[in-house]
C-alpha cells in the first residue's frame, strides 16, 4: 500500500537546505568587495571551503550529505563527489519524485540559519547586498519550479529595512522570514524585546511566518563529552541541546506576550522535532498558573498551550510511534508539519551508512497506523495554508 497514492498526498516537506552554488555572490555582488564576498578556495588538502575576506565560513560541501558514503561529522571534500541533483534545482526535482515529496521549503547554509552571519562582515552596506543576492537567487531557484517555497532572509539589524526586504521578496514570491531565536548573540535586542514590535506587526499584515530554524543563534559546537568518547559520540549528542533549545523560543514568545499582541501572525520551529511539545506546553500552563500571571497580565486571554495551538508549529522528521502520537493527542494535528532535512546530515534520506527510510517508505511504514484525516493535517494540510501553497 502507498499511502501517498492511495490518498492523493501532495507531502510538503517543510525543511529542507538549499546548496549554495560557488558563484552565487560573486555573480551578484559588484566586484569592488573583492574578496570579501563569499567565495569558494580550495586548500592543500582539497577540501573546498567557503571564505570570506580570509576567514573560513564552512565547508563548501560538508551539508550535502545526503547518500554520503561516510557517517558524520565526515563529509565530502568537494561538491562534485556529491550526487549534483542534490544542488541543482531541476535534478533535485527527481528526488523529490523518487521520495514522494510534493514540495520543499528552503532553508539555508553558509549565512547562518537566522541570517545571523551576515553581521561578520562589519560593513554593513557588504552584509545588505548580500542578503539580498541570496534572496534574489532563492527566488530564482523557485522560477525552475513553484515545487520549491522560498522563505527570505532578513537584514534584522534594522527594522526599516527588514520591513523592506519583506516586502520586495514577498513579491518575488517569498512565503515566509528565517529569523534568528537569538539576535543578542549578533548584537540586537533579544527576540522578547518590544523593539521587534514593528516587524512582527508587517510580518502579520503580509501573512507571512516567522520561522525559527534551530541553530540559528551562536552555533558554536557544543563539546558535552569528554573527548575519549569520540568525535562520532559527541557530534550525535549535540544536536539535541539545538532541538530543545526551541522549547525556549517558544516560551519566550509566548511568555513576553508576542503571541497575544499579534493573534494572526504563525510561528514555526523547525528541525526541532515534536516530542518535547507535551511537556513544556503543560509545564508552561503549570508554571503560568502557579506564578500569577494572569494577575501581572489580566490582558492574556488564554493559556499559554492555548496560544500554542492557535499559531505555533513544530516540525518532525525520525519520530514515530508513541513519540508522535503523544504530541498529537495532546496539542492536535493542526499544529504539525512533516519534515525530511534534506540534505542534512542525519535527514531522512538513505545511504550507504543511514538507517533512514525513504519518505515515502517511512510514511507508508512508520505513519501508516495514524487517521487518514491527521496524515493529511500533517503531512500535506497545515503546510498548504500556512504557507499559501496551491
Amino acid at each position: 500500500m502507498d499511502l501517498i497514492d492511495e490518498l492523493d498526498l501532495k507531502v510538503i516537506d517543510c525543511d529542507t537546505h538549499v546548496v549554495e552554488h560557488y558563484d552565487l555572490w560573486t555573480s551578484r555582488v559588484p566586484s569592488k568587495y573583492g574578496d570579501r564576498v563569499p567565495h569558494v578556495e580550495r586548500d592543500a588538502g582539497g577540501i573546498e571551503w567557503w571564505v570570506a575576506g580570509g576567514k573560513v565560513l564552512s565547508p563548501a560541501a560538508g551539508l550535502a550529505i545526503a547518500g554520503w558514503k561516510e557517517p558524520p561529522p565526515k563529509f565530502p571534500a568537494q561538491l562534485d563527489m556529491v550526487d549534483p541533483r542534490i544542488w541543482q534545482p531541476e535534478g533535485r526535482l527527481e528526488i523529490m519524485d523518487e521520495y514522494g515529496i510534493h514540495a520543499e521549503v528552503l532553508y539555508p547554509n553558509v549565512a547562518g540559519f537566522g541570517a545571523g552571519r551576515y553581521t561578520d562582515f562589519g560593513d554593513m552596506e557588504l552584509a545588505l547586498l548580500l542578503l539580498q543576492a541570496y534572496n534574489d537567487w532563492l527566488a530564482d531557484f523557485r522560477r525552475v519550479s513553484d515545487r520549491y517555497v522560498p522563505v527570505m532572509a532578513v537584514p534584522f539589524w534594522d527594522i526599516d529595512l527588514s520591513i523592506a526586504e519583506m516586502t520586495r521578496c514577498a513579491e518575488l514570491g517569498h512565503k515566509g522570514l528565517v529569523f534568528s531565536q537569538a539576535p543578542e548573540d549578533f548584537g540586537s535586542p533579544m527576540l522578547t524585546d518590544p523593539h521587534w514590535d514593528r516587524l512582527w506587526a508587517a510580518a502579520q499584515e503580509m501573512g507571512l511566518s516567522v520561522n525559527f530554524h534551530i541553530g540559528s543563534g551562536d552555533t558554536t559546537m557544543p563539546q558535552l563529552l569528554h573527548p575519549s568518547a569520540g568525535v562520532h559520540a559527541n557530534y550525535a549528542t549535540f544536536p539535541m541541546t539545538f532541538f530543545l533549545g526551541n522549547a525556549r523560543t517558544v516560551g519566550s514568545l509566548i511568555g513576553a506576550g508576542v503571541c497575544h499582541r499579534f493573534p494572526d501572525l504563525k510561528f514555526v520551529s523547525v528541525e526541532s522535532g515534536v516530542g518535547w511539545v507535551p511537556f513544556t506546553l503543560q509545564a508552561l500552563d503549570w508554571m503560568w498558573t502557579e506564578c500569577g500571571v494572569a494577575k501581572e497580565h489580566p490582558e492574556y486571554d488564554l493559556l499559554p498551550s492555548e496560544y500554542f495551538r492557535r499559531q505555533i508549529y513544530a516540525c518532525f522528521w525520525f519520530e514515530h510511534g508513541p513519540t508522535l502520537r503523544a504530541a498529537i493527542d495532546y496539542v492536535g494535528a493542526d499544529n504539525i508539519l512533516y519534515e525530511t532535512d534534506f540534505p542534512h546530515p542525519t535527514s531522512m534520506s538513505p545511504g550507504p551508512v543511514s538507517s533512514a527510510l525513504p519518505p515515502r517508505q517511512f510514511i507508508n511504514d512508520k505513519l501508516g497506523d495514524l487517521p487518514h484525516d491527521v496524515l493529511r493535517k500533517i503531512l500535506q494540510d497545515n503546510a498548504m495554508k500556512l504557507y499559501d501553497l496551491a
